[in-house]
């Protein structure tokens, strides 16, 4: 872990338009501590801000980090994306090989989302890491590395790396 961010959690949820419905009962029934990325893409950025400040406040009960997708400056603990792309706070960058791995590290990422571990609904057909390349890259990294694509608590268990998120793969609250 990097010394200016020793408690980046280990679980993480991430907003899409398919786990809308269900986020609120999601954030309660993580362990609190968790992290929560609010993405939500397919808003026009009225609804989007309404929807972040709604979710944002039910994440703060629980006691979960907030991170925000994008540069926008609504209050986040943080924000998500691409090393070039990243606002104030605690910055966690994407990346899907090593390439990109490397350059979220060179721009000062505090944390990498590395995927797709497993085949994913949201990229089909994508080139995936799986469980060896992507725990090659991850041990590379001197900067705490979150998996995702796939992931569910018996996929993180199969993986064995602590820290990973999921958009639809917390169905279950059983620990990883």
């Amino acid at each position: 872990m990097t010394a200016r961010q020793p408690s980046l959690p280990l679980l993480w949820l991430l907003s899409d338009a398919r786990n809308d419905a269900g986020l609120e009962d999601a954030l309660r029934a993580l362990p609190r501590g968790s992290g929560f990325v609010f993405r939500h893409y397919h808003l026009d950025p009225v609804a989007r801000r309404a929807r972040f400040d709604e979710l944002a406040k039910v994440a703060r009960a629980c006691g979960h980090l907030v991170i925000l997708s994008g540069k926008d400056d609504w209050g986040a603990d943080g924000h998500y994306g691409p090393p070039e792309n990243l606002g104030e706070g605690l910055r966690l960058a994407t990346a899907h090989n090593g390439e990109e791995l490397q350059a979220a590290i060179d721009a000062g990422a505090d944390g990498i989302f590395l995927s797709p571990v497993f085949p994913t609904a949201s990229h089909p057909g994508a080139k995936l890491l799986g469980p060896l390349g992507f725990n090659v890259l991850a041990q590379q990294s001197p900067v705490p590395v979150i998996a995702l694509g796939g992931m569910t608590y018996e996929r993180a268990r199969e993986l064995g790396w602590p820290r990973w998120g999921a958009i639809d793969g917390l169905g279950s609250t059983n620990a990883a």
